[in-house]
């Protein structure tokens, strides 16, 4: 897997995305945990073609910040780039950007799991 891979996802704010409804917050703004899971997306996404057979990520680090509010009906991109790679731990650089400015940035790890392997194991707890 070479480095600079790059993801994006996207996806509306909306009143189950918001702090208020996810249990974050009191306001109905975009959701600090709802910016992880798109950032989340954004990098696994981007990878996914680079597996093997029977592989995936899991995520095991998230270091963002969340800069900026954004409103209910605003579109959120998440956009990540793959900086390192260390054996099957990969590193992700994070930005997420409303329609105004950017919201969020920060470094997302990843590790690549055999998933029958890991789910039968996690299965065994």
């Amino acid at each position: 897997m070479d480095i600079g891979i790059k993801g994006k996802a996207c996806e509306i704010v909306k009143e189950g995305n918001t702090a208020l409804s996810m249990g974050s917050g009191g306001l109905k703004v975009y959701a600090t945990p709802a910016m992880i899971a798109l950032a989340e997306k954004a990098a696994y996404l981007s990878v996914e073609e680079y597996l093997e057979e029977g592989q995936g990520t899991v995520g095991t680090l998230m270091d963002i910040k969340h800069m900026a509010a954004t409103p209910v009906g605003m579109e959120v991109r998440a956009e990540s780039e793959l900086i390192e790679v260390n054996n099957r731990e990969l590193t992700f650089k994070i930005e997420v950007f409303d329609e105004r400015e950017k919201i969020g940035e920060g470094i997302h790890k990843r590790f690549i799991i055999y998933n029958e392997k890991f789910q039968n194991k996690v299965n065994a707890k």
